[in-house]
């Protein structure tokens, strides 16, 4: 009779753990489509991209084993649950992929690199792209050579990297070497952006071709498609009190300022980069909430939020459908943490009535009378 009940007793619970830990992932998921697009366009000029940011893997300084078993398994099943079933041609992830990168030695910095690569492991047609977080290599003030060479080689991602995809141009930067303060970093990569710069304008501008004509001429020409800007830390708002939506900044964080080069870039780092790529879209990170702007420009920036429990209890990732003259999303959310512990909860009581009613039931007869 004991094994009977015990039988029950672990059907219940391996039920509750498959539908908490695997399929609530996909009966959320399903419910996410990529963007309708506003006109027509070639297919090998169309890009579906996924988005994500600040996965912060845990290392052995921050939270528990328990903390780091639970966030990273969810973010694990999330991403995969979304790349089976609506297979991404390219995902980029903006920033902060280790929570103690700017702590960690070089054999637990190496260790978390594999561990990333596991449980964002995908298929060999699908790009995989990162951008640095100051959690990677830590803050302007704390980065050394050390720390950002070996994200740099881990990642294959410099200061400043270009990317064309289908005629379409990305441009991925450093958010810690935009601190203006002529360190080594910032001035490479300001070097760097200037180049790109010129490479961008000698590409899509005719006129500009013909008065740089020597410039130019070094120069492999790019697509004529404005670049969309990825970087970790947002372009420079007074705060976040523009932003709407179920998973902006909440009351509290909301209308507080924020602090120039560390929750935003520096108004004049933002002017530069504004003047030097003139991008269609711009993609960051780094706050952990949601936004939707429009800048003075025109130009539109989406800040994503984090894609751990550990941050937020809503997480979500951004569907892009991309072409050369358009850049269209939508906000795919995955299961909440609080939805998932309080399923677990429904499951619990139901388990411990079932065994309240299974042990009275046992001790009477005939048992459809007492349950």
């Amino acid at each position: 009779m004991i094994w009977k009940h015990l039988k029950k007793f672990l059907t219940a619970t391996i039920l509750s753990l498959l539908f908490c830990e695997y399929l609530v992932y996909y009966l959320v998921t399903l419910r996410c489509s990529w963007p309708n697009p506003t006109h027509s366009s070639p297919h090998d000029q169309e890009i579906f991209a996924l988005f994500f940011s600040d996965p912060h893997l845990l290392g052995s300084r921050e939270g528990h084993w328990f903390d780091k078993l639970r966030r990273e398994w969810q973010m694990h099943r999330a991403f995969q649950t979304a790349v089976t079933l609506l297979n991404p041609e390219v995902v980029f992830v903006l920033g902060d992929l280790l929570d103690e990168g700017k702590w960690a030695s070089d054999e637990e910095f190496y260790e978390t690199v594999e561990r990333f690569k596991w449980m964002f492991h995908h298929s060999e047609d699908t790009k995989f792209h990162v951008v640095v977080g100051n959690h990677d290599i830590g803050f302007h003030n704390n980065v050394n050579d050390g720390l950002r060479s070996r994200f740099e080689l881990a990642f294959d991602i410099p200061s400043v990297k270009v990317l064309t995809i289908k005629n379409n141009n990305f441009v991925l930067v450093n958010s810690m070497a935009m601190q203006e303060d002529g360190c080594g970093m910032c001035s490479k990569a300001e070097d760097t952006l200037k180049e790109v710069s010129e490479w961008l304008n000698c590409s899509r501008n005719l006129h500009y071709q013909s008065l740089h004509e020597q410039a130019c001429g070094k120069y492999e020409f790019l697509p004529k498609s404005a670049p969309i800007l990825l970087q970790h830390f947002p372009m420079y708002r007074e705060s976040d009190a523009i932003c709407s939506g179920e998973d902006a900044a909440p009351l509290n964080e909301k209308f507080t300022k924020h602090r120039q080069r560390w929750d935003v870039l520096s108004k004049h780092a933002s002017k530069k980069l504004f003047h030097w790529l003139q991008p269609r879209f711009i993609l960051s990170g780094h706050t952990h909430h949601g936004c939707h702007i429009t800048h003075p420009d025109g130009t539109q920036e989406l800040t994503v939020p984090s894609f751990s429990w550990r941050n937020r209890d809503n997480p979500s990732f951004i569907l892009a459908r991309i072409t050369p003259d358009d850049f269209q999303f939508t906000k795919c959310f995955v299961p909440k943490e609080s939805t998932v512990i309080f399923t677990y909860i429904i499951f619990g009581i139901t388990i411990l009535i079932m065994m309240l009613c299974t042990g009275r039931c046992s001790r009477h007869k005939p048992t459809w009378k007492h349950c």
